[in-house]
């Protein structure tokens, strides 16, 4: 590598919390309306880690081994009227195992994160693995 292509490195910064935020949002408004429309509700939270309740609970062998997590009654678990008290369906997004994911492949990270979004959101509607694919391939 040139000396001129390093010191373009040099002022490179990981991707914060902010920025995985703002890839995330961006995919969901590339989602079908009608998919939008059923997932108004959720709250996308981006943090470091999954905690160790998390991981613990999902067998999880690493804090690196999960990437994204749905936390909620997806649509089909949903009486017709929320329940008094319950806590809003969330999707979490884990920004050092996504940036650990990204780095060791090939895609963008706007494909790992829509790609992770929109797993965790079929979840939310109980969907198969071909049917995630379909509505991704929708939002690139």
């Amino acid at each position: 590598m040139t000396a001129e292509a390093l010191s373009g490195l040099s002022s490179l910064r990981a991707p914060t919390s902010e920025d995985i935020d703002a890839l995330a949002r961006a995919a969901f408004e590339r989602l079908p309306a009608s998919f939008r429309r059923l997932s108004d509700s959720l709250v996308i939270q981006v943090v470091d880690f999954p905690d160790d309740e998390t991981l613990n609970e999902m067998g999880a062998e690493s804090e690196f081994d999960l990437l994204g997590l749905f936390r909620g009654r997806g649509l089909a678990q949903r009486g017709a009227t929320e329940e008094t008290g319950e806590l809003p369906n969330m999707i979490w997004l884990y920004r050092r195992p996504l940036l650990d994911f990204w780095c060791e492949g090939e895609d963008t990270l706007d494909e790992v994160v829509t790609h992770v979004l929109v797993h965790e959101i079929g979840h939310h509607f109980g969907l198969s693995d071909a049917d995630m694919e379909a509505i991704e391939e929708q939002a690139r």
